[in-house]
């Protein structure tokens, strides 16, 4: 009886999920990464080991070698899994474009997958790439503890 009574307070009066809250997670990810492993569409892209990602507020960029690769604007939706990332880029010869991702972050870790190969491609659903699948995954290391 008791167990039934249990059961229908739950069905009753759900306790409601708490929603992750983008600006928080922008918080974790605030500051600098350094690529330590990539690949784009199933092969390894060793060219972008050691590209380095910045998020200050909504902005990002990425340079490699010193020189700003890209800049723009970001924005999280961590509530989704896995998590989506959106990239606007305002400068370059990609200005206008959007790269659509996916992200995890554990600890000091933050693995990016997204379309940046090719922007006509859905969003990923899974960190991984494949010949032909348009997508990019990026493994990162924070730089700035």
């Amino acid at each position: 009886m008791l167990r039934e009574l249990v059961s229908i307070a739950f069905l009753c009066c759900p306790v409601p999920a708490m929603a992750a809250d983008p600006a928080e997670e922008r918080a974790k990810l605030e500051g600098a990464w350094t690529a330590i492993s990539a690949e784009r569409n199933g092969e390894e892209a060793a060219e972008l080991v050691g590209h380095r990602l910045e998020f200050a507020g909504r902005r990002f960029h990425i340079t490699a070698q010193g020189r700003i690769l890209y800049v723009g604007s970001y924005a999280v939706e961590p509530e989704p899994q896995p998590a989506q990332i959106d990239f606007q880029h305002e400068e370059g010869e990609i200005a206008g474009g959007v790269w659509q991702g996916i992200y995890r972050l554990e600890d000091n870790t933050l693995a990016i997958c997204d379309n940046a190969v090719d922007t006509s491609k859905p969003r990923p659903t899974e960190f991984t790439t494949a010949p032909g699948s348009g997508y990019v995954l990026i493994v990162f290391r924070r730089v700035d503890f």
